[in-house]
């Protein structure tokens, strides 16, 4: 005897729907374009707070660069003064015959 074969039927497959892009709704695009202007606004106030920022810092640099430069001469004129200083101890040291009681 021979045995009869059950033909399967192949189901067809099924094909994903497309995602539907949906409209928003007009209290959507209202809410949307407030949350815009409030994130604008946002943006604008930390801008203008950092170029703030930005310029204060760039002052404060010229004015460190000012008290620096004033050191640096501060400087050359106190050494100057030390190595005018120092001459004259030897000129005295020198007409007095001795070093001085202090070194």
């Amino acid at each position: 005897m021979v045995k009869k074969i059950k033909k399967v039927k192949a189901q067809p497959k099924k094909v994903a729907k497309a995602k539907v892009v949906r409209k928003p709704k007009k209290n959507e695009v209202a809410l949307l374009k407030q949350q815009l202007a409030r994130v604008r606004r946002e943006s604008n106030a930390k801008q203008v707070e950092m170029n703030r920022l930005k310029e204060e810092v760039e002052y404060k640099n010229r004015q460190l660069a000012s008290k620096d430069m004033d050191m640096e001469s501060y400087k050359r004129i106190t050494e100057e003064k030390v190595f005018q200083l120092e001459a004259k101890v030897k000129e005295l040291e020198a007409r007095i015959g001795g070093p001085s009681l202090g070194s």
